[in-house]
């Protein structure tokens, strides 16, 4: 069976103005991240654990934020051409945990959509996709609203 474990971690600063990408989802927000993509950290620490469980290097050499192919390219898009390298080494998704940590707006209810797409884009069970949200207790420039983080690890199986 040879399972193989990765971890992923991102980071993106918060901006008024700007969409706030995560798990796939538009999520209402003043503020939204910095990036050369969508700035979905969550996908993008997603993407990370895979392509290192794969042995594969990590989302910028794949998809560098250099090429102007990926100027404002959905990370759902990059999480499929993720999923499609982790596929022709052989491998599958057993599942996902992730974390985001940010001060607001709040994530439980949209965990669930976030799980679905997640879930559908790797062909697996939602109950294969763990996704918590916490805060930074207004320590540090998460607590200060000034960025976004997201961590996640993933197990694949031959």
């Amino acid at each position: 069976m040879n399972p193989r474990i990765g971890q992923g971690i991102d980071f993106h600063r918060l901006e008024k103005g700007l969409k706030l990408w995560l798990g796939g989802i538009l999520i209402p927000s003043e503020k939204g991240c910095i990036a050369h993509s969508d700035g979905d950290v969550l996908l993008h620490a997603v993407c990370d654990s895979l392509l290192g469980a794969a042995g594969e290097p990590d989302i910028g050499s794949h998809f560098p934020d250099t090429d102007p192919e990926f100027k404002n390219i959905q990370s759902t898009i990059l999480l499929e051409r993720t999923y499609n390298i982790i596929r022709k080494k052989g491998y599958k998704v057993s599942n996902i945990d992730c974390t985001v940590c940010l001060e607001k707006p709040k994530m439980a209810s949209y965990i669930p959509e976030m799980r679905s797409v997640i879930s559908s884009i790797l062909e697996t069970s939602p109950d294969n996709i763990s996704i918590k949200a916490t805060t930074a207790e207004k320590l540090g420039f998460i607590g200060r609203e000034e960025g976004i983080m997201a961590i996640a690890v993933a197990l694949i199986n031959e």
